[in-house]
């Protein structure tokens, strides 16, 4: 999966794009077109 900028612009790739929150990050999700798919946030360091 790419990781964007903006997944405003990765929804709008194609009409069936789809954007879901999953364990605090948000993907966008295509199921007819897979190589549409996008991912944002990770997981947060702990300072060390």
């Amino acid at each position: 999966m790419k990781v964007v900028n903006s997944l405003r612009s990765a929804k709008q790739r194609y009409p069936d794009c789809q954007i879901v929150k999953r364990k605090g990050r948000l993907y966008v999700i295509c199921k007819s077109h897979p190589r549409f798919k996008a991912v944002q946030g990770g997981k947060k360091r702990k300072p060390s």
